[in-house]
């Protein structure tokens, strides 16, 4: 380990231009849940891939939106951990760097990242459901939701809100993904953490890096389909592995 990190440390001191590209482990280590998790409560009798989709919504508002705010509220809850804190790190060293993710939490940003690139979206940014228009985050309540809850209405339209994150059967957002196959062109380095690469298109965006020639440096607890053609791979969880390689990079 110590010579693989030594290694993935060098090239991350050598880069200018990299991509963080991270996946629900990361925000796992904040605590909270992956989407497969096991549910609780009221929530035990669903199959959160069967919430997850337009049908579901325009069959049941009120239960989607529920559930979709329990897990808001998990969210707030959580902190960032010290891998957030890491990825800011090496962004405020590389003012080049560009954050790809695939979680719809916030705690890169309350981790102190600028701007990541949200290729499924946010728990935070609800739209209308009919005419698209940007609504605004409820208010925190002092208990996540215990069943469903009816969605607020569009100010524009009325039709009802729906959470700003991709569903099953829906594209990726044109413009993130976009930003994101343009950051892993033209980058000289790809940081993946903590993500499964079994999830499509984004699992695309670190093999972009690699046919272009960029190195990969992959944190990971557990193997994943990318070991292959990783230049690097570092076993472990983000938020020991993420601080140990910006120390390997930038000692002292």
């Amino acid at each position: 380990m110590n010579d693989l990190l030594a290694e993935a440390g060098r090239l991350l001191a050598a880069a200018r231009r990299p991509v963080v590209f991270t996946g629900a482990g990361m925000s796992a280590e904040s605590g909270v849940p992956t989407f497969r998790d096991a549910q609780t409560g009221l929530w035990q009798r669903y199959d959160p891939e069967q919430l997850a989709t337009p049908a579901a919504f325009h069959a049941d508002p009120a239960l989607v939106w529920g559930w979709y705010e329990g897990r808001r509220h998990g969210v707030r809850r959580a902190r960032p951990n010290p891998g957030h804190l890491a990825v800011a790190a090496i962004q405020a060293r590389l003012r080049k760097t560009v954050v790809i993710t695939q979680n719809v939490d916030d705690l890169h940003e309350r981790g102190g990242v600028g701007a990541p690139v949200r290729l499924h979206g946010s728990l935070f940014a609800p739209r209308c459901s009919a005419c698209g228009h940007p609504a605004p985050v409820p208010g925190d309540a002092p208990e996540p939701p215990a069943g469903p809850l009816p969605p607020p209405a569009c100010a524009r339209c009325a039709a009802p809100v729906r959470p700003g994150v991709v569903w099953f059967g829906e594209e990726l957002p044109a413009q993130a993904l976009a930003a994101a196959v343009e950051a892993a062109s033209r980058c000289d380095l790809l940081l993946t953490v903590g993500t499964s690469a079994l999830v499509h298109p984004a699992a695309e965006i670190p093999l972009v890096a690699t046919r272009l020639g960029a190195p990969v440096v992959q944190v990971n607890p557990v193997p994943t389909p990318l070991d292959t053609v990783c230049a690097v791979n570092l076993r472990g969880p983000a938020g020991e592995v993420l601080p140990s390689l910006v120390r390997a990079a930038w000692p002292g």
